[in-house]
């Protein structure tokens, strides 16, 4: 479990052993299911205002412990305590009000903005759907907050497709904070978007954590990015957590293979500067046949012969440093 020192209380969010599996029927003529285990055993907590960066390759099921964090998707095991409260336990009227506090922003803004809505009537919609007030001030709220991330009044009564990229993840940002949740799931929620438009959205990011007190569940593969905004980094491989570690203390000691070879690929611009690129061979196992043992070690420079049996523990190897290896100095022999 990463990031685990301290009261329970502190969290906001405490994430134990999360697992979700797919089934899948092996063919049109057999009962006979196999399953895709899109994350096996996760186990991760978020203190209040915190941000938490979660990355991975594509697949290795980042985005599902997002959605199963909030309940989109069921869980197939696992706790998931949301300020002490496990929400896995909440009955549908229940979780719906206990929603106002945790919501998402998807990767494309635009596949998840109704198209029939104009801007007002996408943002108050929340107001709406929890009852918390009449239209006519639910959409004066929904002006205040558009204000926010930077919408005028003048284009209150525009349509989705009349914005650009950038414009539309700052309404789904707007619809996410429209009930003043205390933690934003961001899946994705920049890669989609021009260098110079990611640089704007997560500035606001920022500055709308400051002011209202938020937490980030931040969930991308771009390292530079999870740099510059996580207080807390987490790698992610095949479904399991394989290091995890306060921002500075990873990008400076990196320990797991799979982490020092993601790190290596950050480009450098100063062309003075060694830099000395860790290459992984092959790709990223079927998550429907698992590699025995460390399941790293199909692909791993470091790899030796019991990685192929053994699995690796989760384990502190210094204080809020976690790592899952065999081989790796401080994880055990």
């Amino acid at each position: 479990m990463s990031n685990v020192s301290g009261n329970a209380e502190e969290y906001l969010l405490d994430v134990r052993h999360l697992k979700k599996y797919f089934p899948v029927n092996r063919g049109i003529f057999t009962r006979d299911k196999v399953f895709v285990k899109a994350v096996d055993d996760v186990s991760f907590r978020i203190k209040p205002g915190e941000t938490f960066g979660l990355v991975g390759e594509s697949g290795c099921g980042k985005s599902t412990v997002g959605r199963s964090v909030l309940r989109l998707i069921e869980p197939t095991e696992g706790e998931i305590f949301f300020e002490n409260e496990d929400i896995r336990k909440l009955d549908e009227k229940t979780l719906k009000e206990r929603r106002r506090n945790f919501q998402i922003v998807f990767q494309d803004p635009f596949s998840s903005l109704n198209p029939r809505k104009t801007l007002r009537q996408i943002v108050s919609e929340p107001f709406m759907i929890q009852k918390i007030c009449s239209q006519k001030e639910a959409n004066e709220r929904a002006a205040d907050i558009l204000a926010k991330v930077g919408f005028s009044r003048d284009s209150l009564d525009r349509y989705p497709h009349e914005f650009s990229g950038g414009q539309r993840q700052r309404i789904c940002i707007a619809r996410a904070l429209a009930l003043n949740p205390k933690l934003v799931i961001c899946d994705e929620s920049v890669s989609a978007l021009d260098v110079s438009i990611q640089a704007q959205i997560i500035n606001l990011l920022k500055k709308l954590q400051k002011e209202m007190g938020l937490a980030y569940l931040f969930i991308s593969h771009d390292l530079r990015v999870i740099k510059h905004i996580s207080d807390f980094v987490a790698i992610m491989y095949l479904g399991t957590l394989v290091e995890a570690a306060p921002t500075d203390e990873l990008f400076r000691n990196p320990v797991h293979p799979y982490t020092r070879s993601l790190l290596s690929a950050i480009p450098i611009t100063d062309p003075d500067i060694q830099h000395e690129r860790i290459h992984i061979s092959g790709d990223v196992p079927s998550p429907m046949n698992i590699p025995s043992g460390c399941r790293f070690h199909t692909r791993c420079f470091m790899a030796e012969e019991r990685c192929k049996t053994e699995v690796p523990k989760y384990i502190e190897i210094s204080p809020n440093h976690f790592c899952a290896c065999n081989v790796c100095a401080g994880c055990g022999k």
